[in-house]
């Protein structure tokens, strides 16, 4: 069997920050009575987070903000959080390390800034999505302070947009000279925005559109779909509840007849340690030990 990896594949540079965040953290705090939190999971990985749990690092939830202590510390997960949650946290005197990814932070300034003009603010991205609920709490935020409304309408299709600008148009809201912006999460499909860009000028022709999809999200699938050309399968490593991991899936399951995507080494099909190549690539958020730890399955596989 050959093993080919893809170029491009594993930890971004935000989760990778986000995560030395926390073993710093962890690491400073271990002979001490202090507590080391994240508010949610710090990454969508659960290698990852089992590992982490293993030395402390604990899950803080909304409720439990009330029960910090003044030497504990929080690590705002790569995601963000709305701006009240973390002003929620700072008033508890804890330490708070922020391990917002970069880019995230200049897409809830980029929100605010069009929320606070009074823009009506299409967001390309995942209901529920902790990137997306910090970054319109943002959006909220700034509207609130400037005496704006806020129209902060998330949409993940072309059946979606054409939908919501339907209703915004009846209700008179929307119209083809209104202030209208797009943007979207940073691990959103790029062919899926340039549909929704397409879709939104044909109504909007003035609207702007502005694409905070993070390049790592590009370069990943760019890499899958390079190694899909040379081997029988696919294997897609990462947290089975990352955007950007079931992304991955996806194209692997459109350019490859053999795709799997699973966690851990344990999870591999039967069927992949017969096929002559196989590939390899991983989300965002998986670990590079996770990505040795499959790789090396696959060896002794074939070794045995």
């Amino acid at each position: 069997m050959k093993i080919i990896r893809a170029k491009i594949l594993g930890f971004c540079a935000g989760v990778r920050r986000a995560v030395l965040s926390a073993d710093k953290a962890l690491t400073e705090n271990a002979d001490s009575d202090s507590h080391v939190y994240t508010l949610g999971p710090l990454i969508h990985n659960p290698v990852a987070l089992e590992t982490l749990a293993k030395r402390n690092l604990k899950i803080l939830s909304e409720s439990g903000i009330a029960h910090l202590k003044q030497n504990d510390t929080v690590i705002i997960r790569a995601h963000g959080v709305p701006p009240e949650t973390e002003a929620r946290i700072r008033e508890k005197g804890v330490t708070v390390i922020n391990a917002t990814c970069p880019l995230v932070t200049k897409s809830q300034k980029t929100a605010a800034e069009y929320a606070s003009q009074g823009y009506i603010i299409f967001f390309a991205g995942d209901k529920n999505h902790g990137e997306v609920v910090g970054i319109e709490g943002y959006a909220r935020k700034a509207a609130k302070e400037a005496g704006r409304d806020l129209h902060f309408i998330l949409i993940k299709d072309s059946a979606e947009l054409k939908a919501a600008l339907a209703s915004l148009k009846n209700a008179g809201i929307c119209s083809e000279r209104a202030r209208v912006v797009l943007l979207s999460q940073t691990t959103f499909s790029s062919a899926v925005f340039e549909h929704l860009t397409a879709e939104l000028l044909t109504s909007v022709p003035d609207a702007t559109v502005i694409s905070s999809i993070c390049p790592a999200t590009h370069e990943r699938q760019d890499s899958l779909v390079e190694l899909c050309a040379h081997v029988d399968g696919v294997i897609v490593i990462g947290g089975k509840t990352s955007a950007n991991t079931n992304r991955l899936f996806a194209t692997a399951q459109k350019l490859c007849k053999n795709a799997v995507l699973i966690e851990t080494p344990e999870e591999i099909p039967e069927r992949f340690f017969s096929l002559s190549t196989v590939g390899i690539t991983a989300g965002a958020s998986t670990p590079d030990d996770t990505i040795l730890a499959v790789e090396e399955r696959l060896k002794r596989a074939v070794l045995s």
